[in-house]
């Protein structure tokens, strides 16, 4: 049989368990965020009760919107996912502009952004890698170590999953297991070994609750009562960026077993675990640290800050080896979903059509190669760090969208099997709304950068959309 033939009545194998699936939200959420965002919400928040609030919302926020999207991945439980129930829900193109968004920047340039964290924290280890040294010189543009390493990270990774879903299983069951322990066991010695006096400077009820800016040099700026909003928006989106991914499970649907059950239950667990983690590593960076010694850790890495601190010189490795083992699993899971998304979207007619095919061990290889290079593209850019910015933005707008189609869907298809009903329906995913929407006004109204960048790289979807709607894409 030939290799077309072959590719063509290949289907996607159902192989992953619950497990393997609450593995794979787990794992795709926990990168190097949690080791960094929190010097910036420290410094727009300045205090540690809202420093807990931030991360305690985005928490609500995610874990909402998992319960919610269990609704839709029961009655859908096909390969892609959110690209499927926006379709379903909305229209084509609606879909299509996620999935246009998915595959330029979110996913992309996620993959790129993790990749690069893992070369960067491997430079401590070996300082060959550095991002401060230049491996190539082109002229225009100079390549440091880190950045090669990082794109011989996203092959290999890239390359694994071309060998099938169980490949890629392994690694990510394997690599999210160790990352948990690994985080539990700094936060149980972090709170073993913190420092009463910092703790009670930190937790002090008269300081805790006062939100105000914390400058670099220690100064601090008040806000106005609506500028305050903004600052909260303002620092979610780090914490958003760091829980974000949990549903790259419903790209993997045709993969999983019972997938009725097994998403909507893996959503909530996976969610569940990693923000009680988030929560609680945070409690720990205030045993150990000031502040002002987390807003101004060099570089944002507060992780490497309080590791420092609880095993001394031999804090840096310890981390460094936590945050490579934290975002190799995280950009396995990235990488092992993402293409599924554009394999929906070939399917549909939206993206090359040989994207749309299964390999023998079947995975959909060659939109695992395209997505490849353009992480690769990216991670040598070094523009992914803006972008992630910008996307934070566009992200939660998609959310709400999908959200709002359980509403759509229950009066368009009010006889529609549902296996499972969104939890604390109507009323939850109504709060997630009016949450998401007050985030997206206060960034549009104080962090202008942060939006319109996003916005726009949406809109160029449309008539990138109407041009393929017109003219079938070259196979």
């Amino acid at each position: 049989m030939s290799q077309e033939s072959t590719s063509e009545t290949t289907s996607f194998k159902p192989t992953l368990g619950l497990v393997d699936a609450t593995m794979l939200v787990a794992g795709s959420m926990i990168g190097s965020g949690i080791f960094i965002v929190s010097a910036d919400i420290t410094r727009n928040t300045g205090s540690v009760g809202w420093l807990m609030v931030v991360w305690l919302i985005t928490g609500f926020m995610t874990l909402t919107a998992a319960l919610s999207y269990g609704e839709l991945s029961a009655m859908f439980p096909k390969a892609g996912g959110q690209y499927v129930y926006l379709k379903e829900a909305y229209n084509p193109l609606i879909s299509f502009l996620y999935g246009w968004s998915f595959f330029t920047v979110i996913q992309t340039a996620t993959i790129a952004a993790v990749a690069v964290a893992f070369a960067k924290f491997t430079a401590y280890l070996l300082p060959v890698f550095s991002e401060d040294l230049v491996a190539i010189d082109l002229g225009f543009m100079q390549i440091t170590p880190a950045q090669l390493l990082s794109i011989v990270v996203i092959v290999l990774l890239t390359f694994i999953n071309t060998r099938g879903v169980n490949s890629g299983k392994i690694i990510q069951t394997t690599f999210t297991l160790a990352k948990l322990l690994s985080l539990l066991g700094l936060i149980v010695f972090g709170l073993l070994f913190m420092k009463p006096e910092i703790w009670h400077i930190n937790w002090d009820s008269a300081t805790m609750w006062d939100l105000h800016k914390l400058n670099l040099d220690g100064s601090i700026e008040s806000y106005t009562t609506f500028a305050a909003f903004g600052a909260i928006a303002a620092s979610m989106v780090g914490s958003i960026f760091s829980s974000d991914s949990w549903n790259n499970v419903t790209f993997i649907a045709g993969e999983i077993k019972n997938p009725q059950r097994n998403i909507g239950l893996s959503l909530a667990l996976g969610t569940i675990i990693v923000t009680v983690i988030y929560v609680m590593t945070n409690v720990m960076y205030t045993g150990v640290l000031s502040l002002p010694e987390i807003a101004s850790a060099d570089k944002d890495r507060v992780g490497v800050a309080a590791s420092h601190v609880i095993f001394g010189n031999s804090g840096t490795i310890i981390i460094a080896i936590m945050i490579m083992v934290s975002t190799f699993g995280c950009n396995n899971g990235l990488i092992m979903s993402g293409a599924r998304v554009y394999y929906s979207m070939a399917k549909d007619g939206l993206f090359f059509k040989k994207v749309g095919q299964l390999n023998k061990n079947s995975v959909p290889e060659i939109g695992l190669w395209i997505q490849c290079v353009i992480a690769s593209l990216w991670a040598l850019s070094g523009k992914y760090g803006n972008l992630l910015d910008m996307i934070s933005f566009v992200v939660v707008v998609f959310y709400m969208l999908t959200i709002i189609g359980i509403f759509i869907l229950r009066k368009k298809r009010p006889n529609a099997e549902r296996p499972y009903k969104a939890f604390g329906y109507p009323f939850l995913p109504i709060i997630y709304i009016v949450m998401g929407m007050a985030f997206c006004v206060l960034l549009i109204i104080f962090k202008p950068e942060y939006t319109w960048p996003g916005l726009i790289i949406v809109l160029l979807g449309i008539p990138v959309y109407y041009l393929i709607a017109k003219k079938e894409i070259v196979s």
